[in-house]
């Protein structure tokens, strides 16, 4: 057999499978309990401190 006849068939079978466990873990873990919060605070980072700049304690954390 040649090589590409033998990527091709590993590429359609285990590939393709691991791929979509992949995804589907993926999805799983941006929408497990509790993660709604992280993303959120990661969302409004443009939007803190429009009024003034941030005080050094605040910068820190």
């Amino acid at each position: 057999m040649e090589t590409y006849s033998l990527l091709r068939e590993f590429a359609d079978s285990w590939m393709l499978l691991f791929l979509f466990a992949f995804f589907a873990a993926v999805i799983l873990w941006v929408f497990r309990p509790g993660s709604g919060k992280e993303y959120r605070d990661t969302a409004d980072i443009p939007f803190r401190h429009e009024d003034k700049p941030a005080t050094d304690e605040e910068a820190r954390t």
